[in-house]
């Protein structure tokens, strides 16, 4: 277990941040020094603001694979790819799971998911990531933290992956379920008050710090309205940002009523954020209208952008997988052309459905092509793709 040093801050994630102002209100001007987060290992050393990969590295979580080959390399730890590494190897499959951060992926970073089948009253998205390991590892699956794929080639019936550290990745077939990266405001000084104040994705150990003040959050989809939700039982007032005239057709309709129905929560439309403004954290944000194009100044000290993203597969660039003009894999009868596979299809028979155009690489999850951007299908789509991954190492035997 992490445990934070200082106890009253024992619910501080590692994204957070506080200046000297914020720690004088909660009453611990002596630490407006102190450089946090303050991480404390089970052996009892300390790190000051560490980086993810250096608590990875002190917790030997880094670590080189065990293998030469695998059966199936499995590319980010999110939904879809937890769920995979799960019945991969619970059913005897090889499996190594390579992960560029932590665990979790966009839905780890969710407060609190209500619409998950087995858990009536909710369940964190770090809770259900957490679940998820301890069952992989459970069967045998091998976790491979702080590697990221940049390069991938298909030959001779095995998936070589060029790995960021130098490290190469060997296997006979591999489940792309890197989903997306969070999209970006693409302000200006945003670098300047990033995670001071301001923040991508919900942020739910942000949440016990937003006592008694007014919370903004952008963007019109489920994960920014799972963040309002989980926001308004902390803060005075929250306000969602909303770009277009009504929430996405994506959000449920549970989490609208809900929304709609709650007394300190305010949702703008046809609003954008368009500079953010501060000393060391950020004190207020400037809105745009985007019907007049007027603009106003709104004093906040917690902005968080929840829009989606675009999905991380520019190590396919070189090969013949094809994506779609926005990045996304396609599997499957997507690949179909009048009736036809494309033709850098190899195969009489016809792709497997979470197939991409190369036999034996398959998608699953967010960064798929026509996926139904749902924890629970990420889950299906995950146990799906171990299906046909044992159909081609059958074809391939």
């Amino acid at each position: 277990m992490i445990s934070c040093a200082v106890p009253s801050l024992s619910l501080i994630g590692l994204n957070w941040t506080c200046d000297a102002d914020c720690l004088k209100e909660l009453g611990l001007p002596e630490l407006a020094n102190v450089r946090l987060p303050v991480v404390e290992l089970p052996d009892g050393m300390q790190l000051y603001a560490p980086s993810v990969r250096e608590i990875a590295n002190r917790l030997g979580w880094v670590v080189q694979p065990r293998l030469k080959e695998y059966d199936v390399s499995i590319y980010g730890a999110g939904p879809a790819g937890l769920s995979a590494a799960v019945y991969a190897a619970s059913e005897g499959l090889r499996t190594a799971l390579i992960e560029r951060h932590a665990i979790g992926g966009q839905a780890g970073t969710t407060s609190l998911i209500e619409n998950y089948l087995g858990f009536p009253a909710g369940v964190s998205g770090t809770e259900l990531a957490e679940r998820a390991w301890q069952q992989a590892e459970k069967f045998g699956a091998e976790l491979i933290l702080m590697r990221e794929g940049i390069k991938a080639e298909f030959k001779e019936d095995c998936i070589f992956v060029d790995l960021a550290d130098g490290s190469k990745m060997v296997a006979r077939a591999n489940i792309c379920a890197t989903g997306v990266e969070w999209r970006r405001l693409g302000l200006t000084n945003e670098s300047r008050f990033l995670n001071a104040g301001f923040y991508y994705g919900v942020g739910a150990a942000e949440a016990p710090f937003c006592r008694n003040q007014h919370v903004f959050v952008v963007g019109g989809g489920n994960s920014a309205g799972q963040a309002v939700m989980h926001f308004a039982d902390y803060a005075d007032k929250v306000t969602m940002l909303v770009r277009n005239d009504t929430l996405a057709a994506s959000v449920s309709s549970y989490l609208a009523e809900r929304i709609h129905d709650t007394p300190n929560v305010e949702v703008c439309f046809n609003t954008e954020v368009v500079n953010l403004d501060g000393n060391e954290g950020l004190r207020q944000i400037t809105l745009k209208d985007r019907r007049d194009n007027t603009t106003h100044k709104a004093d906040t000290r917690r902005l968080f952008v929840c829009i989606g993203g675009f999905p991380h597969t520019e190590w396919a660039r070189d090969t013949s997988i094809i994506r779609n003009r926005a990045g996304y894999l396609i599997t499957g009868p997507d690949l179909f052309t009048e009736g036809r596979p494309p033709e850098c299809w190899p195969r009489e028979r016809e792709p497997y459905f979470l197939e991409t155009s190369i036999p034996g690489s398959f998608a699953a999850g967010d960064v798929r092509y026509s996926s139904v951007k749902r924890v629970a299908s990420a889950v299906g789509e995950g146990a799906m793709a171990v299906t046909f991954v044992h159909k081609y190492l059958e074809e391939t035997a």
